[in-house]
């Protein structure tokens, strides 16, 4: 069966919110969502850095994003998701290419993502793609609200 013609383009602050919520909801493991991916939250993230948020569209259905951070120093890539109708097509990659293109035109040097430990096929796919398991370093966080 051959792929829906899908093409990326940026996230379309508010309008394309509940469709890539439904989404992000949807997927059955591998993305923790918290208050920052809340509507207004995300809306800050596409006003600041409207060309690292990103969503895979076809037949007028979002069914991939991927959300990149660059501070000017380091980047970040998160919420990779893409709906169960189109995985094993190359559209992971597809995002993948594109986030990591973009964040690179902006000169970023290095890159890190987080995985969650359930995770393994997710692992499994970025290890593939060159990223190395940062066995040395401990994630932290902090709640600043």
């Amino acid at each position: 069966m051959e792929r829906a013609v899908v093409f990326i383009r940026t996230y379309q602050s508010p309008h394309d919110y509940p469709a890539v919520r439904a989404l992000w909801e949807g997927m059955e493991k591998g993305i923790g969502l918290g208050r920052s991916d809340a509507p207004g939250e995300i809306a800050k993230k596409a006003a600041h850095d409207p060309e690292l948020l990103l969503v895979a569209e076809a037949g007028g259905e979002i069914v991939g994003t991927v959300i990149g951070g660059y501070d000017g120093r380091r980047g970040l890539i998160y919420h990779l998701a893409v709906a169960p109708a189109f995985r094993k097509q190359g559209l992971a990659t597809e995002l993948m290419n594109e986030i990591e293109g973009r964040l690179r035109s902006r000169g970023c040097l290095k890159c890190y993502l987080l995985v969650l430990d359930d995770n393994e096929e997710a692992a499994a796919f970025y290890e593939k793609r060159g990223w190395k398991d940062m066995q040395h370093v401990r994630m932290l966080g902090k709640d600043l609200a």
